[in-house]
């Protein structure tokens, strides 16, 4: 396998990572101190735009890596509103917020990457 696959596979990696620490995040920040069901609903509900392109990025589908792209956006937005308007919750904040961004780079990344194994063959 050329450099090119091999770097596509490893965005792809780093991808997946990212969407599994994003729900682990979201689940662990709804449910701390306590599990309540108000809060198991609510992590639920946040972490649907993480499940909608999951299929896709699996299977490695270059048009959803695109689109998923967009759905990293509520995660930057609850991030920032979060540190700056809730004192209290900054480093959840800023956790989701760092997950957030390298998810969007790994989608940039693969994207690239998987251009660049196109232009070799």
């Amino acid at each position: 396998m050329n450099d090119a696959g091999e770097a596509t596979r490893r965005w792809r990696a780093y991808t997946l990572i990212c969407i599994g620490a994003l729900a682990a995040l979201i689940f662990a920040w709804q449910l701390w101190p306590a599990p309540t069901w108000n809060g198991i609903v609510r992590a639920a509900l946040l972490c649907v735009p993480l499940a909608l392109p999951l299929p896709g990025l699996v299977r490695r589908n270059r048009y959803t890596y695109r689109w998923a792209t967009l759905c990293v956006m509520p995660y930057f937005i609850v991030g920032v509103t979060e540190a700056i308007a809730n004192p209290a919750t900054r480093l959840w904040a800023a956790a989701l917020l760092l997950l957030a961004l390298g998810m969007f780079a790994a989608l940039l990344g693969f994207l690239r990457a998987g251009r660049a194994a196109a232009d070799i063959q």
